[in-house]
C-alpha cells in the first residue's frame, strides 16, 4: 500500500513538531504507526508570518524503506590490479565507499594528512605563520570542504544526490540533513564523519595512505598502466601496477595540473570567479531576513546577485555564525574562505563577494592561465597584508569610496592569522573592483544594510572553483588516456560537497561497469 503524503502542512515558528503527528493522524483518522517528515523549508518572505512549510509522510501500517541494491563485480571479474582514487575529498571519499559497495578494494592516496593531523597543522599556521604546503585548507582528509561550512544543497539534481546525503547519515551525520531544504554539516560534524568513512574503507578492505604526493604516471597502449608515488614523511618512492586511476584531486592541485598538461593529457581553461570575503554581525543578517523575531530561529544565510554594467557579481558560500579563514596553500600568497560549525554560533556573518573572470582575462589561451591569474592575485593580497601571511582589509564605505581605511567600526574581522589595512585596488583587477562596487550597490538595495560602511572585506577569495577542467567522455574517463577517471570539483565536474561526492559515485559505477564488459 502507498504511503500517504501531505505536502504545504504550515507550521508557525514557535509551534513543535509533534503537531505534525496529529495532523498526519487526523488525516488517517487514527494512530499512525509510520511517519516521518520528507522536507522541510522556512518561508519568511513576510516576516509578520513566518511558518514553516513542510511535506510529511505517514500511513497506519509500519514501514521500512527498502534499501538500494547495489550490484557487485562477480569473483571472475575482480581486477588483478589496485584502482588508485587519488584525493580525499568528497568526490575521492565517495568513490572509494561506492568502490567498496561494488566489490573493488580502493588504494586512497592523498598528499595531506589524517584530518586530526590536518587541523593540528592548520592551527600549527596559524599560530607559527609556517605553511605546510601539502597540510593545509585546501589540502588533506575530508578537502577543503572540511574546513567549510559543510553545505549540502546543490544546484544539480538526480538519484546520486540522495545517495549521499543517506551517506553521510550513516557515517554520523544528523538525520535532519534527509529533509531540511538547506542542509548543512558544519566543520565540527565533517571532521568526524571523514574519519568514520576512512575507518570504515580501511575496515572494508581498502587502503588509505596519507602524507602521499603522486609524482608521475606510466601508460601503455593508450591506457594508464601505473601511478608513482612518494611518501611526504621518508621521501621513498613507490610505483603501484594500475590499470585504473580516479583523480579526484580537489581545485587547488596545481602541481598535478601541471603534470597532466606536461604529459599531454587534454585540459581546458574553465571560467571561475574571484572576489572578497565580506562579513557582518550574524545578528543583523538574520534580522534584515527574518524581522523582529529573528532570535527564534536559527542564524539566517542569504543569496545575492546583481547584474552589473560589465559582469555579474554574485554572494558565495555564505557562512552563518562562521568565521573568515587562511586558505592558501602555497607559500607567498594570501587566500581567504569561511567556515562554520554546526552550531553557527560565532558572532559575524561571512561570505564570499565575487565577479565573474573572463577568459578575456587572461594573458594567453594556454590551459594553466587561469592559475596564473590566481597566483597574481594571490601574492597581491600577500604583499598587501604585509608579507606574513596577514590577510588584507578594507571597510566597504572605503572601498566604495576608494580609501584606505584606518579603523575598524562595529564589525571585527574574525580572521585568525592576523590582518591589515589596505586597498583593494592593489589586490583585485579594475574590472572585478567595479564589478565588485556595483554588486554593493545593487546587492544593498536587496537586503538593507548589506553595503554599510563598516562591514569587513577581506582577500583575496580566489579558490572558488577549478580553474582547469580535464576533459573525459561519456565513459566518464579521459578523452587522452584510458583507465584515467577525472572526477569531482577539481577536474571541473562538480561545484560543492554534494555534487563533488555524487560525481565520485558516478566515477565509481563507471568503473564498475568497464570491469563488467571488459574482466
Amino acid at each position: 500500500m502507498a504511503l500517504k503524503v501531505l505536502s504545504g502542512v504550515k507550521l508557525p515558528i514557535d509551534r513543535a513538531e509533534s503537531e505534525l503527528l496529529k495532523t498526519a493522524e487526523k488525516s488517517l483518522k487514527k494512530k499512525a504507526a509510520h511517519f516521518a517528515i520528507r522536507k522541510k523549508s522556512l518561508d519568511a518572505r513576510d516576516k509578520h508570518n513566518l511558518h514553516y512549510v513542510y511535506t510529511i509522510e505517514f500511513d497506519d501500517k509500519p514501514f521500512q524503506p527498502k534499501k538500494e541494491e547495489i550490484e557487485r563485480l562477480p569473483k571472475n571479474k575482480t581486477p588483478e590490479k589496485s584502482v588508485v582514487v587519488v584525493g580525499s575529498g568528497p568526490a575521492g571519499l565517495f568513490c572509494a565507499l561506492r568502490l567498496l559497495d561494488r566489490g573493488i578494494k580502493p588504494v586512497v592516496v592523498e598528499r595531506g594528512p589524517c584530518v586530526e593531523e590536518r587541523a593540528k597543522k592548520i592551527d600549527a599556521f596559524v599560530a607559527t605563520k609556517v605553511l605546510d604546503e601539502n597540510g593545509n585548507i585546501q589540502f588533506g582528509e575530508g578537502g577543503a570542504g572540511t574546513f567549510s561550512d559543510g553545505k549540502l544543497n546543490t544546484q544539480t539534481h538526480g538519484g546520486y544526490n540522495a545517495a549521499v546525503l543517506e551517506t553521510f547519515v550513516d557515517y554520523g551525520a544528523p538525520k535532519e540533513i534527509l529533509w531540511l531544504n538547506k542542509p548543512h554539516l558544519g566543520t565540527d560534524n565533517l571532521r568526524r564523519i571523514v574519519r568514520n568513512m576512512r575507518e570504515d574503507i580501511i575496515a572494508r578492505g581498502g587502503e588509505v595512505r596519507f602524507d602521499t604526493l603522486l609524482v608521475d604516471w606510466t601508460q601503455k597502449a593508450g591506457r594508464i598502466s601505473s601511478v608513482k608515488t612518494m611518501s611526504l614523511r621518508t621521501g621513498k618512492e613507490e610505483e603501484i601496477e594500475t590499470s585504473t586511476v580516479v583523480f579526484a584531486i580537489g581545485h587547488s592541485a596545481r602541481d598535478t595540473f601541471e603534470k597532466l598538461h606536461e604529459k599531454g593529457i587534454k585540459i581546458s581553461q574553465k571560467e571561475f570567479s574571484v572576489g572578497l570575503r565580506i562579513e557582518h554581525l550574524q545578528a543583523d543578517i538574520s534580522r534584515a531576513q527574518y524581522g523582529d523575531s529573528y532570535a527564534k530561529l536559527p542564524p539566517a544565510d542569504y543569496k545575492l546577485v546583481a547584474h552589473g554594467s560589465e559582469r555579474a557579481s554574485f554572494t558565495f558560500c555564505m557562512c552563518p555564525g562562521g568565521i573568515v579563514v587562511p586558505a592558501t596553500s602555497e607559500r607567498g600568497g594570501v587566500v581567504v574562505n569561511g567556515m562554520s560549525n554546526y552550531a553557527r554560533d560565532e558572532v559575524n556573518a561571512n561570505a564570499a563577494l565575487i565577479a565573474q573572470v573572463k577568459r578575456e582575462d587572461f594573458d594567453s589561451d594556454h590551459p594553466l592561465a587561469g592559475i596564473a591569474y590566481q597566483r597574481r592575485l594571490e601574492r597581491n593580497a600577500f604583499l598587501a597584508g604585509g608579507g606574513d601571511y596577514a590577510a588584507p582589509v578594507q571597510l566597504v564605505g572605503d572601498f566604495l569610496q576608494d580609501r584606505e581605511s584606518r579603523r575598524f567600526g562595529e564589525i571585527l574581522p574574525s580572521y585568525s592569522a592576523g590582518t591589515a589595512f589596505a586597498d583593494m585596488r592593489a589586490v583585485l583587477p579594475p574590472a572585478i573592483v567595479t564589478a565588485l562596487k556595483e554588486g554593493l550597490t545593487i546587492m544593498d538595495g536587496r537586503m538593507k544594510g548589506f553595503a554599510r560602511y563598516d562591514a569587513v572585506l577581506s582577500g583575496v577569495e580566489s579558490r572558488t572553483s577549478s580553474p582547469v577542467r580535464i576533459e573525459r567522455g561519456e565513459d566518464m574517463q579521459s578523452v587522452t588516456l584510458q583507465g584515467l577517471y577525472p572526477c569531482g570539483e577539481g577536474a571541473g565536474y562538480a561545484g560543492g560537497i554534494t555534487s563533488a561526492a555524487a560525481d565520485g559515485m558516478k566515477v565509481a559505477d563507471a568503473i564498475f561497469q568497464s570491469f563488467m564488459q571488459n574482466g
